[in-house]
């Protein structure tokens, strides 16, 4: 059998090609045999998003799991990331199973695991159950009934959504929001946070917020290229103040302003570092993923507020957030956490976030914006993903890694930071950076200017250079 790694973000692989139900059922072996080694009452919460398969594979791992006497709490209906992070926290579970490939296209489907404290699981305790993954499961499962399971005590059924809207209820004035005057639109982009924002903003102008595992052909990725039809549904409207979109499994997440402009999430960082400091007089470390905008440590040194850079992948954020007081942990993916809720990502709870700080301080997005550039300076971050050989992508991670590169194209490179893939930079505030995906097969290229034109030229020049012969 094929062996199974975990990436930057779980396992994901091509549905009826690797991900199937034996290769799920070899993990939900592991998992439940790590479950029982933590010596704690073993359970653990079982979830799906909305792509193909999602029930059958979630059932897969919950009757693996009550094989191993592991008891199962189990959302009945599709749910969001955070969703089942909250759910293994509030309900005591010793993990958390995600079914999902999140902002992958809809052939792919993938299998995450989350920590007792709500959020991904660690590095290390991934690894540990990597090397419980057996060669092949042969037990059979279609004897085994999920009835049954309930009869016996060994499953039970969870409404997580009921329980995350609660807490959204809780932490937020809706009402406020409801009443404020502002128009807010949403995206869920087919993915499983549409039902979120119909409960909590009826009202409020709804796209994609229906179930269509095809995703309609665009991965659902809150990127500008993928947010064209949402783009143009808000200048067309002409009265919304921001139009927030979420990702597939509704962790990441991007903005549209009024004139349905697209927000980053470099932006979306410095408006919840400046919101959370500067308003809500809040205090804390912020951490960032080693692909984000140089901007953000400009306004933390401003602000006074210490600043630690770490790999990518949001475990490594999450790592820091179970043991310092971090005020906002965030990746250039759109990945956001913040002070005060749980150590994980969650676009919707960001985007309420923002939406409140617009409530509270009067402003519109774009004038929190300049308020920030006001301190930061404008800037414009691109990223490119190479779909191209392993041959090709093989020979540029070697070169970067012998320090080949002095120059792409006009820009001269002054200094070079390799912390996570391969990041040179030719001012204090532009750089191109190198990175194959531990989730994909894909060379990314990220790179940040004083405008759009300027990131998109550094991309076209790094392009130019790496795909050189030598």
């Amino acid at each position: 059998m094929k062996q199974i790694k975990f990436g930057t973000d779980g396992w994901r692989a091509i549905i009826a090609k690797d991900f199937t139900t034996e290769n799920v059922a070899r993990i939900a072996q592991a998992t439940a045999e790590w479950v029982l080694k933590q010596g704690t009452d073993a359970s653990v919460m079982v979830g799906h998003d909305c792509r193909f398969g999602g029930e059958l594979f979630a059932e897969t791992v919950a009757k693996v799991a009550c094989m191993n006497n592991v008891r199962v709490k189990m959302a009945g209906s599709f749910v969001t990331a955070p969703m089942v992070s909250m759910g293994t926290l509030m309900h005591n579970c010793t993990a958390g199973v995600f079914i999902t490939a999140s902002h992958n296209p809809p052939i792919y489907n993938g299998y995450k695991l989350k920590g007792s404290y709500g959020g991904p699981m660690l590095e290390k305790e991934i690894g540990e159950v990597e090397r419980l993954i057996p060669d092949s499961f042969t037990a059979d499962l279609d004897s085994v009934r999920l009835e049954d399971l309930q009869k016996q005590g060994l499953l039970e059924y969870i409404d997580l959504e009921e329980m995350y809207c609660n807490y959204l209820e809780e932490k937020f004035d809706l009402d406020k929001m409801r009443m404020a005057g502002m128009s807010f639109a949403f995206d869920a982009m087919y993915g499983s946070g549409q039902n979120v924002m119909k409960r909590l903003f009826p009202d409020i102008m709804l796209l994609h917020c229906v179930r269509q595992p095809l995703f309609d052909g665009i991965p659902p990725e809150p990127l500008e290229k993928n947010l064209k039809e949402f783009s143009r549904m808000i200048r067309e409207k002409g009265n919304i103040d921001c139009g927030l979109a979420v990702d597939g499994d509704a962790d990441r997440i991007a903005l549209m302003d009024k004139n349905g402009n697209y927000i980053d999430s470099h932006h979306v960082i410095l408006l919840l570092i400046y919101y959370l400091n500067q308003v809500k007089k809040l205090e804390g470390k912020v951490a960032t993923g080693f692909s984000s905008s140089v901007k953000i440590g400009k306004l933390c040194r401003e602000f006074n507020l210490p600043l630690e850079v770490v790999k990518i992948g949001f475990k490594h954020i999450c790592g820091l957030m179970l043991e310092e007081n971090i005020l906002v942990g965030g990746e250039e993916s759109g990945g956001i956490a913040v002070s005060g809720h749980i150590p994980e990502r969650d676009g919707i709870y960001n985007g309420l976030l923002i939406w409140e700080a617009m409530v509270r301080t009067g402003k519109s997005l774009n004038e929190l914006i300049e308020d920030i550039y006001s301190i930061t300076g404008s800037f414009a971050f691109e990223r490119s993903d190479l779909h191209i050989s392993p041959g090709e992508k093989e020979r540029i991670v070697k070169n970067c890694k012998d320090g080949f590169y002095s120059s792409f194209g006009n820009y001269k490179v002054i200094r070079t930071e390799d912390l996570d893939g391969f990041k040179y930079y030719f001012s204090d505030s532009s750089w191109l950076m190198i990175r194959p995906s531990g989730t994909e097969p894909v060379l990314r290229t990220y790179a940040e200017g004083r405008d759009k034109e300027e990131a998109l030229d550094i991309l076209r020049a790094g392009y130019n250079t790496i795909m050189e012969k030598q």
